[in-house]
């Protein structure tokens, strides 16, 4: 999991912040982002204004500006900020997004997915309002093999039906977040975490034939493993017996998404035990419940590998 010093900063409130120059620009956005190059041949004097907010492990920003050209480059990949996804909602104005030889024009209401692993641009060639939200690329319960091929993709266009529900639901960020207490911003990220993982399911639930039957396969085992966190009886054995698989099948399977299949198990527990801690309808649920309840049965044990995730003890996040 991607740990706190690899996003560059935090923010607590969603105050807006005024730049007039691409130098003051290109530290602003490196700052609240991922390092990245900034260009502009625009005439005329340059204007920006960035809003950023925090709900947890999601940043929320709204970026204003004149036209540029933004880069994430192999240099400024060297430099940090690897392991997340931007999701860009544009709000106004129109852009070009280029990643992994696919380019997409967008037009206000699109939206569209980005990885900070990899080489990127973004051209915007009119003022333009946009809208991102990033976050680590593995708190979407679906293995990265399948995300991936989403980069530089129209999902407004991908998916009618849930589209419209996320980008009205996030269009709402974030200038109101401000308003809000942490647990209470902390159950938003999560649940805008939850609908861009039922988005980018759909999306590809909806073209199995043109994918490798193993991911088809290893995407269905996944959503069972999601389905059954509670179960004390969740294993590698009883996953595989219930596919009809061999356990070293299974362990390939997952193996080809460069993770294994406890490890798996493991941080989708500790990611739904983190979301019900910030809860603020389960505060009277003891620690070693909510740890309990998705299949941490030892208290100590939880503490341990919940710390050694987050850098933070289960009770500490509750009370922080």
């Amino acid at each position: 999991m991607p740990t706190a010093d690899q996003r560059n900063v935090s923010r607590d409130d969603a105050r807006p912040t005024r730049v007039d120059s691409i130098g003051a620009f290109r530290r602003m956005v490196s700052n609240a982002f991922v390092p990245l190059e900034i260009s502009s041949d625009h005439h005329g004097p340059f204007m920006a204004r960035l809003t950023s907010a925090d709900a947890e492990d999601v940043v929320f920003t709204e970026v204003t500006a004149r036209p540029h050209l933004v880069e994430r480059t192999t240099e400024t990949i060297a430099s940090g900020g690897s392991g997340y996804y931007k999701v860009s909602l544009l709000l106004s104005g129109s852009s070009i997004l280029v990643q992994d030889g696919k380019e997409l024009i967008m037009r206000p209401g699109d939206l569209s997915v980005y990885d900070t692993s990899r080489p990127y641009s973004l051209l915007f060639g009119e003022d333009f309002r946009n809208l991102i939200m990033m976050f680590p690329k593995d708190r979407l319960e679906l293995p990265g093999a399948f995300t991936d091929q989403l980069t530089a993709v129209s999902l407004s266009q991908e998916h009618q039906g849930i589209a419209p529900v996320l980008t009205a639901f996030l269009s709402q960020f974030p200038s109101q977040l401000t308003h809000l207490t942490r647990p209470v911003r902390a159950k938003l990220g999560h649940t805008s975490l939850d609908l861009m993982g039922t988005l980018f399911s759909s999306i590809l639930d909806a073209t199995p034939g043109q994918r490798d039957p193993h991911q088809v396969l290893l995407q269905k085992i996944t959503g069972y493993i999601d389905q059954h966190l509670a179960s004390p009886d969740l294993s590698p054995g009883t996953i595989a017996a219930v596919h009809y698989i061999s356990t070293r099948h299974l362990h390939a399977l997952f193996q080809r998404g460069d993770t294994t299949v406890s490890r798996w198990i493991r941080e989708r527990r500790l990611e739904r035990c983190r979301a019900d801690l910030v809860d603020p309808v389960l505060h009277e649920r003891t620690v070693a419940a909510i740890g309990a309840r998705w299949g941490f049965t030892d208290a100590a044990h939880f503490s341990r590998v919940f710390k050694s995730a987050y850098g933070v003890s289960p009770s500490d996040l509750r009370h922080g």
